[in-house]
């Protein structure tokens, strides 16, 4: 893979799905119940046995190249009204929107998890905009890590001996 990401044709829509179904296997394995949705404005509900709590989530996955790395995800679009779509959708299936954010470049990657009403309250710019933005700034993402109640998974990929059709390999 080396530092260098060279994306297929079919990356973004891969992207999606693997981000999607990471975050599947992180809420999994902390208890909760998930199913990946179909849905407008609705990547994943999860449910918590213990704690009663039906989360709406919706994921947004990227990848950026060498030197893009702090450039900010777009999370939502007032021209298509994802905000909206996200809150309708949590409405119908009676649970509190969130957001899940996966960021790779190179060998690396970052996974967040917030709710929506924390992002608003902490994080959304206070100016009003066409896009609600993630920062990936150095002080943005120091503030996420110390905040408790943004939840983050740091990922880091080791291609010993990938892809198996490099020179040399048998």
């Amino acid at each position: 893979m080396g530092d260098q990401i060279r994306k297929s044709t079919r990356h973004s829509e891969i992207l999606g799905k693997f981000g999607e179904y990471a975050v599947c296997n992180w809420l999994s394995r902390s208890g909760f119940e998930v199913c990946v949705v179909n849905h407008t404005g609705l990547d994943i509900i999860a449910y918590s046995p213990k704690s009663k709590r039906r989360l709406g989530i919706t994921v947004k996955s990227r990848t950026r190249t060498s030197g893009k790395e702090s450039e900010s995800v777009n999370v939502f679009s007032r021209k298509t009204g994802d905000r909206k779509k996200l809150n309708e959708a949590c409405k119908s299936f009676a649970c509190k929107p969130w957001l899940a954010i996966y960021v790779e470049c190179g060998r690396i990657a970052d996974m967040y998890l917030t709710s929506l009403a924390h992002y608003d309250s902490r994080y959304k710019s206070k100016k009003a905009r066409a896009i609600d933005a993630w920062s990936m700034a150095k002080g943005s993402t120091e503030a996420y890590a110390s905040d408790p109640s943004v939840a983050r998974i740091h990922f880091e990929f080791a291609d010993k001996k990938w892809p198996p059709l490099r020179k040399n390999r048998n």
